[in-house]
């Protein structure tokens, strides 16, 4: 009779943690669901901001600021490749998080917000050289606000990564889920796809 009454109570408690462990798992489906939603409706920002550049580009007679010839490709094109390069980065820190390895997720994280970092100083010092403003043009207007708001982005994208490293080294954060730095790494992921799109358009094609 003892023994009978006990395995129900196993039993019950296994299907509670089944329940509470579904429920959890539908809660982050959704909420990674809503957040590739909003990752598509910055894509249409982006998109229609890369339509008129292009328009602009194609149509304008003057396209370039008076005295300038073009831009300098070598030093955006090293930051570009550590920008990319960050990608293979936090998805390690990924792979390591699933792997409950929290010290080699936070090394990976760290190292990936020092690479987004080094991309927001780069730009700074692009920026402070070259010898347009916002107001030349239309070519200046386009050239910073597209720079300037994938540069809001990649510094968002930094902050998340600091939240999610903090959050790490609260005792048995990570065991609930994982879908905060999940949505972060997807968030990064679609910046960088950004920049390639925003470096062939704005450095490339010149």
């Amino acid at each position: 009779m003892t023994t009978n009454s006990s395995l129900t109570s196993e039993q019950i408690e296994e299907y509670l943690h089944e329940a509470v462990s579904e429920h959890v798992h539908d809660e982050e489906a959704n909420s990674m669901f809503g957040f590739v939603i909003f990752l598509l409706s910055e894509s249409v920002i982006f998109i229609s901001f890369f339509a008129a550049y292009i328009a602009y580009k194609t149509t304008a007679v003057n396209w370039l600021p008076p005295g300038v010839e073009g831009l300098e490709v070598r030093e955006p094109a090293i930051n570009t490749v550590i920008l990319v390069s960050s990608s293979f980065v936090i998805y390690f820190a990924e792979l390591a998080l699933k792997r409950h390895n929290l010290t080699f997720f936070r090394l990976f994280l760290a190292a990936t917000m020092a690479m987004g970092s080094y991309f927001l100083a780069g730009q700074a010092i692009e920026w402070s050289a070259l010898e347009f403003g916002f107001t030349s043009g239309v070519y200046g207007g386009m050239f910073y606000l597209l720079t300037g708001f994938h540069g809001l982005h990649v510094l968002t994208g930094v902050l998340l990564q600091g939240i999610m490293l903090g959050r790490s080294f609260i005792p048995g954060n990570y065991d609930k889920g994982h879908f905060g730095f999940e949505a972060t790494s997807l968030f990064w992921h679609f910046v960088d796809v950004i920049w390639i799109v925003l470096f062939i358009l704005i450095y490339i094609w010149q």
